[in-house]
């Protein structure tokens, strides 16, 4: 009876817990459990290691998680039933200094931004997700005005469309969010034209995510600041320029570098990072112009906040400061797209990617 009676004072928990993959910029990846009721991260325990695991993606139908590493690879982990991990397989990243990665649609292919030499790679998958052979290696040249960032191209993200028609890359080097267009069939991708959508000069493209239809999409500048908006069509995959919108306030004068962009999960906000403000920038979304009106700049309750991500209740944002090996919760309401004082600050080595499986 005793026992019985455990375990029915433990199922509340278990029904609101989820579990959360951190990436850090230290000896492994992490795991940790949410409790979306209570907003309420678990202390994060080492599920795995890996040098530098930095970003991760997951597979889109099995349970299989991707992750960059430091020695310029890409490891495969098997997820088991209580959310351990298990390599399965590792390849080179086909370039220098891996920092984004994403899956396409079908789970066949895996994208890599790699910082260090500017190329944008795609690798084929095994029918179990297992990582094959390298299906393209593209280097796009050029330059930016900030010599000490753009003195050649740094590919910083990679994103697939919904259609899996396209590829985007946002870069840092050269100013663009760079378009391919992607075979399915193959892996492979080759130069769209248009080619990218273009950003002012010494910009810094690092990051971007969509609406939900696809309609727009929100490119945050990690040098400017500033984040753009652009009309995407989905068709041409070509993007119209309509909106910058800074990041920071006006009265801020002190150094200051953006990094991760979401569209919350209703639509109706659009939330960034700032390093050096620390702090989470918060817009009003038009759903038909897709244009931002400013809401908010949040503490984010850390030092350098590299990444965060809105849990699926879309009620709770997640933040990890890089330089403060913390990750800290704020509330979020989906009405008025506010986000609260941040709470439940919890001690994690180098947080640089929040994922929800």
């Amino acid at each position: 009876m005793k026992n019985l009676l455990l375990a029915l004072c433990l199922l509340p928990l278990v029904a609101t817990a989820r579990p959360v993959f951190i990436g850090t910029g230290s000896d492994g990846i992490y795991l940790a459990n949410f409790d979306h009721e209570k907003g309420i991260l678990s202390e994060p325990s080492l599920a795995v290691k890996y040098e530098r695991p930095g970003f991760l993606a997951l597979h889109p139908e099995k349970p299989i998680l991707y992750s960059v590493g430091g020695s310029n690879t890409i490891a495969a982990f098997s997820i088991g039933g209580d959310h351990s991990l298990t390599k399965i397989s590792e390849v080179k990243c086909g370039g220098k200094g891996p920092c984004h990665l994403t899956v396409d649609t079908s789970g066949r292919t895996l994208a890599v931004a790699n910082y260090g030499d500017g190329s944008v790679v795609t690798i084929r998958l095994e029918a179990d997700g297992r990582l094959s052979d390298i299906a393209s290696v593209i280097i796009t040249e050029g330059s930016g005005p900030n010599e000490s960032r753009q003195e050649a191209p740094h590919a910083h993200g990679v994103y697939f469309d919904n259609a899996n028609r396209f590829l985007f890359a946002p870069d840092l080097g050269i100013d663009k969010t760079l378009v391919f267009s992607f075979d399915p069939a193959t892996s492979e991708i080759t130069p769209h034209e248009p080619a990218a959508l273009k950003a002012p000069p010494g910009s810094g493209p690092r990051h971007m995510d969509f609406s939900a239809d696809e309609k727009h999409a929100y490119v945050i500048n990690e040098l400017t600041n500033t984040v753009t908006v652009a009309e995407f069509n989905k068709e041409s995959g070509s993007f119209t320029d309509i909106q910058t919108i800074a990041t920071l306030p006006e009265t801020f004068t002190e150094f200051n570098k953006t990094a991760e962009i979401e569209v919350h999960p209703n639509g109706k906000f659009v939330y960034g990072s700032n390093r050096g403000h620390d702090s989470i920038v918060v817009y009003k979304r038009d759903s038909e112009s897709g244009k931002l009106t400013f809401l908010q700049h949040a503490p984010c309750g850390g030092k350098t906040p590299r990444h965060f991500a809105i849990d699926p209740s879309g009620k709770w944002l997640l933040c990890g400061h890089m330089d403060s090996d913390t990750i800290s919760i704020l509330s979020l309401d989906p009405v008025t797209g506010m986000l609260g004082k941040p709470e439940n600050t919890i001690s994690t080595p180098a947080p640089i990617c929040i994922l929800f499986p």
